[in-house]
């Protein structure tokens, strides 16, 4: 997380900046995710997951006619963009087993280290974020040994976490995870590609890499020919007013980050601003699937 965000992050609310996350309250949150295959692909290899964490009682047998299904409040909030890729629809098995493993992760091992503090080896969710996505990587692996004709199928992975007014986001490939806040658009992740990687190390400038040849090269996925994931992290507050948007460069590949900003700041409902977006994709040529998860967060 760059010093700009840590900064926005507090700047303006001195009276909040000591006061512990758990004594403030909730944030609401409206979300809403769309996906389109795009005008020049024939199948969608992209997928995305938006889900609540809670408690909840599931009733086996009653002797009541109704019983009432007993939910706790939610604990966190999960949000997911995958971009497949492979041929003979391996990259779409390659999102959804990469999403569906990030979702048992989450039942299974997070609800058990939510509440823990951070330490010296780290922020406990992070590391398990970190090993959901080394899972999901082993995962897609795995069954990629056993089809032969799903050899070096792999996806993106770009997710955020929300709990306790916290956002935590784990990331791997050139999907994307932006955050709009005070009218001001923060890219919160690195694209993961051979010619972002160029740009990183001055052998590129910026302008160079938009019509590059290898630009579409992607150097860390979930899943694929090399063994290990490398996953980047972030850790940061929300604020009531802010907006998250996670989304796969069939979006960014057409659309500018001043468009993006444009729709996200001028469209206040989620399903709105999703439709605005994916439209917008496609009217400048839709060249690939486009997927777009937007959250928005109230006092």
């Amino acid at each position: 997380m760059s010093d700009t965000i840590d900064q926005a992050a507090t700047a303006g609310h001195p009276s909040v900046a000591n006061v512990p996350l758990e004594a403030r309250r909730p944030l609401r949150l409206r979300a809403h995710g769309q996906t389109d295959t795009g005008r020049k692909r024939t199948s969608n290899e992209d997928q995305f997951l938006i889900a609540v964490l809670s408690r909840a009682l599931r009733v086996l047998q009653t002797s009541m006619e109704q019983p009432e299904v007993q939910l706790g409040a939610p604990e966190g909030y999960l949000f997911v963009v995958a971009d497949g890729v492979g041929g003979h629809a391996a990259g779409e098995k390659a999102s959804e087993m990469a999403v569906n493993s990030i979702g048992k992760f989450v039942v299974d091992t997070l609800k058990w280290c939510s509440h823990l503090r951070p330490t010296a080896a780290g922020d406990p969710i992070l590391l398990e974020f970190q090993k959901a996505l080394s899972q999901a990587n082993d995962k897609v692996i795995d069954e990629a040994d056993k089809h032969p004709e799903w050899h070096g199928m792999a996806t993106t992975m770009t997710l955020g976490y929300f709990g306790h007014r916290e956002l935590f986001v784990a990331h791997v490939g050139d999907s994307r995870c932006y955050l709009l806040r005070n009218g001001l658009l923060y890219r919160l992740t690195r694209d993961h590609t051979f010619v972002a990687e160029m740009v990183r190390r001055g052998v590129l400038k910026p302008e160079e890499a938009v019509n590059h040849a290898y630009r579409h090269v992607v150097t860390n996925v979930v899943g694929g020919d090399d063994p290990g994931v490398q996953v980047e992290m972030h850790k940061m507050a929300l604020e009531g007013g802010d907006c998250l948007m996670l989304c796969s460069d069939g979006l960014t590949e057409m659309v500018s980050d001043e468009d993006i900003l444009n729709i996200l700041g001028g469209t206040p409902h989620t399903s709105e601003a999703c439709d605005q977006l994916v439209k917008r994709a496609n009217e400048k040529g839709g060249k690939d699937n486009v997927t777009v998860v937007v959250a928005r967060f109230d006092e």
